[in-house]
């Protein structure tokens, strides 16, 4: 089955952490810290490419990773950066969020590449700890951890044109015709699984048409094939509506032009209003003429006779097609409000009294004074109290009500307050 949905996950790569070092030589004493910081985790990002017309790859391959940043080193080395990940989808792949379903990239340029997801920043080395007061800090900063994302992939086909209609009517043989596509053809109902492209040529120009699996009745509330390839209708410009006027099928050819009309309506008002030349198909059987009538009072314009297994009326098709499209605007990608994913608040924080004596401070910024405490380190627990006080924890605790005895609880840590 033809793949043009895929969920995902990614993740960015993690800091590198900080290195708690000394330098040591001979004859050289009291070196002084030396730990260098951690690198940088690597990015995500996805690429554009026109090699790839499927998202079957995202079937077996899920989960995408970046590199994480290297760990500091001694003599102030730094961790090296970790590499980015580019992960390549079609050319039309709309990059959405699987929580909110916001929009993060439509990949419509070939070459495209859009960062999503960036890296953990590396934790700080013992070295920049060192102050007037703190001569020799024994601690560093763990890196930064970065979070999970899951991200839906869905691929909607860039076409000029789109050959749209009921099952069997003729659409791939007509595809094959114009083109120098060679889709499967047969005498059964949805031979076409998947959105076929070809290439027209006209005057040294070229454009694109796409073979959409047959609809049926109720396409659009998800009946049959055709729910899953209306989306690919959507980035096309033209569509050209082939009806069987042979009624081979046993089907009224004016009828099914109502019908596929009503099903691009309830899927989408932009599918509903836009351009359409309307192709009576397998002329060279047709019986029942009064039929290109009642569908040229529904349209609103005379439709074209032709018979693509004979080759009748195939250049006034390609032509009314080219005239068509010199007429309308070029592709574009789609207007949205770029979904991005917050970075995670390092200023905040609340104080919450859990019980009789009982206090437990949470937020950003814990999160953040955490990567740099080591609990068997009193260089670090003292650096960790005075940020306390500087970044009015310690105020803010006093406000709650905290007194000297009262218990304090941050993250897995608990302590005894003292004031």
């Amino acid at each position: 089955m033809f793949a043009d949905t895929a969920k995902i996950y990614i993740k960015a790569g993690n800091g590198g952490n900080g290195c708690t070092s000394f330098y040591t030589e001979k004859y050289v004493n009291n070196g002084g810290p030396d730990g260098g910081n951690g690198g940088e985790g690597g990015k995500i990002a996805f690429r554009a490419v026109s090699n790839k017309n499927t998202l079957a790859d995202f079937k077996f391959a899920r989960h995408f990773r970046a590199e994480n940043g290297e760990n500091g080193k001694s003599r102030y080395s730094a961790g090296k950066k970790g590499k980015d990940l580019i992960i390549d989808v079609p050319v039309g792949t709309v990059v959405k969020d699987a929580e909110t379903g916001g929009i993060i990239a439509d990949m419509f340029s070939e070459g495209e590449v859009i960062y999503v997801a960036e890296g953990g920043r590396g934790g700080k080395g013992n070295a920049f700890f060192r102050n007037s007061r703190r001569q020799a800090p024994h601690f560093s900063q763990a890196g930064e951890q970065t979070q999970e994302h899951t991200v839906l992939l869905e691929l909607k086909t860039i076409a000029d044109v789109g050959l749209i209609g009921y099952p069997n009517v003729g659409k791939s043989t007509i595809l094959s015709v114009i083109s120098s596509a060679r889709p499967k053809i047969a005498n059964y109902h949805f031979t076409t699984l998947s959105p076929n492209l070809g290439t027209v040529s006209v005057y040294d120009e070229m454009f694109s048409v796409a073979d959409i699996p047959g609809l049926i009745d109720g396409a659009a509330e998800g009946a049959g094939l055709g729910h899953d390839f209306l989306r690919h209708i959507e980035r096309t410009r033209l569509l050209v509506h082939v009806i069987d006027g042979s009624g081979s099928e046993g089907r009224d050819p004016v009828e099914d032009y109502k019908a596929i009309c009503r099903e691009l309506a309830d899927y989408s008002e932009s599918l509903a209003e836009k351009p359409q030349i309307v192709v009576i198909n397998k002329a060279d059987m047709m019986t029942d003429f009064s039929v290109c009538d009642k569908i040229e009072e529904l349209s609103g314009s005379k439709p074209l006779l032709l018979s693509a297994v004979v080759h009748s009326g195939v250049d006034e098709l390609i032509k009314r097609m080219y005239n068509e499209l010199k007429q309308l605007p070029p592709p574009k990608p789609l207007e949205y409000e770029p979904f991005v994913y917050e970075k995670p608040d390092k200023t905040s924080f609340d104080v919450v009294k859990t019980g009789d004596g009982e206090f437990e401070v949470f937020g950003g910024l814990i999160d953040e004074l955490s990567r740099g405490v080591v609990l068997d380190s009193y260089d670090s627990m003292q650096y960790f109290q005075r940020q306390l006080r500087e970044r009015g924890i310690d105020k803010a605790l006093k406000k709650a009500g905290v007194k000297t005895g009262d218990t304090v609880r941050m993250l897995d840590v608990e302590f005894e307050y003292v004031e």
